[in-house]
């Protein structure tokens, strides 16, 4: 076990142009284990469940993941307190329990720790830049007495605010990356990638890309874009990305949380593992060198990512001692036919079927086109009433 401080760092790493692959979506993985509640999607569960964080993220581990990052998604004070959710630990309590299982489980490995900040439900209501700035702050003067190796602020729709987030995050002296949660089309206010990637730069970040919302060949669309615009610009950066496991050829500019089946009915779009090895190439190939996932994200998945990538990386993660490269497994198994398939060009050609004879292939996205501004985003700390709701069921009911 390495001692913390002995490992290279996130910006080493890169600048010798090493492949460093993340972990996968904690939020999405543990609602489904039964520890994150669907809505609010905070991570108490670093505190109340340690046991089922501290798990996942040894699976992560062993997949190949490279950054243990905490369990702080959606931890600022304003979001842990929103629209009625009530806790029984505080904001600090959840943020410090989150840092020591990261560094608990980095620690059995060469993982580095990141501990992250997301967008805020100040930054929707039109809080001022010092108060939104506040708010990140509460969580960084965590991650500091903790020692994390470095900072992400992931998982912002807006640019102005992923920039707030930034400014604060550099003046810890620590790496930063920025990822936004945006497709081609840009943020919200319609800034494109390449200005985002540029000001996020700018900023003070050392990292660039975009994570969640939309599938990873899209995401990788995205980071190019992102990366043309920074070299134009005559600036440097490492580019990341952290997509989700779905496909999205439907998604508008809001990404999958428009989709009529967010988030319960996901499951049909989920990306087979041979596709997260196209996905790891593919990035690669477009010069990301910080691959990992987010929501919709299992182990396996990113071990198909860490074996995609084994002979850049000069060796397999440990979970490929029980999988077989291509298949290669189902050799041992009893039946012929399923014999016959193991190798690689079967699961590369094979188009997987649904099952659901009835279903259409894409969706249509709800399009509301709601965002900062907008009266129905100004969030609040009591819960939402049936008052408020009736008038949100009849919008959507005449949609359908």
């Amino acid at each position: 076990m390495a001692p913390v401080g002995s490992k290279r760092g996130i910006l080493e790493r890169l600048g010798a142009g090493e492949v460093v692959i993340g972990d996968g979506g904690f939020v999405f993985a543990l609602e489904k284990r039964g520890y994150v509640k669907a809505g609010p999607w905070t991570p108490e569960a670093a505190a109340e469940h340690p046991e089922a964080v501290r798990q996942l993220h040894r699976e992560f581990l062993r997949a190949g993941s490279n950054v243990m990052q905490t369990f702080t998604f959606y931890a600022s004070d304003d979001k842990l307190e929103n629209r009625g959710n009530k806790l029984t630990f505080t904001g600090q309590q959840i943020n410090e329990a989150a840092c020591d299982l990261a560094r608990e489980v980095a620690n059995e490995g060469d993982a580095l720790v990141a501990g992250g900040v997301s967008q805020t439900p100040s930054y929707l209501s039109c809080k001022s830049e010092d108060e939104v700035k506040k708010i990140f702050k509460k969580q960084l003067d965590v991650f500091i007495k903790k020692n994390v190796d470095f900072l992400i602020a992931e998982y912002f729709e807006h640019v102005e605010e992923a920039e707030w987030a930034v400014q604060a995050l550099k003046a810890t002296g620590k790496p930063v990356a920025a990822t936004l949660c945006i497709g081609p089309e840009g943020d919200m206010h319609g800034v494109t990638p390449g200005e985002c990637a540029v000001r996020l730069v700018r900023a003070g970040a050392d990292i660039v890309g975009v994570n969640c919302h939309f599938d990873p060949m899209t995401c990788v669309k995205t980071v190019a874009m992102m990366k043309a615009a920074v070299e134009k610009a005559g600036l440097k950066a490492h580019y990341m990305t952290q997509p989700l496991a779905y496909h999205t050829p439907d998604c508008s500019c809001q990404g999958f949380i428009d989709l009529p089946e967010f988030p319960f009915a996901l499951e049909p779009r989920i990306l087979t593992r041979w596709e997260m090895q196209q996905y790891a190439r593919e990035a690669y190939k477009a010069g990301i060198r910080y691959i990992g996932g987010c929501c919709g994200y299992e182990p396996y998945h990113i071990r198909a990512v860490a074996e995609e990538l084994a002979i850049e990386r000069g060796f397999l993660p440990e979970a490929s001692q029980k999988h077989g490269m291509w298949g290669s497994g189902l050799e041992m198994h009893t039946k012929p036919w399923v014999r016959a398939r193991a190798r690689r060009d079967y699961w590369e050609k094979l188009k997987p079927a649904s099952g659901r004879p009835l279903c259409p292939s894409m969706s249509t996205p709800d399009g509301w086109g709601v965002t900062k501004g907008h009266t129905e985003l100004m969030q609040q700390r009591e819960a939402t009433t049936k008052e408020q709701l009736r008038p949100l069921f009849e919008k959507a009911d005449a949609k359908y």
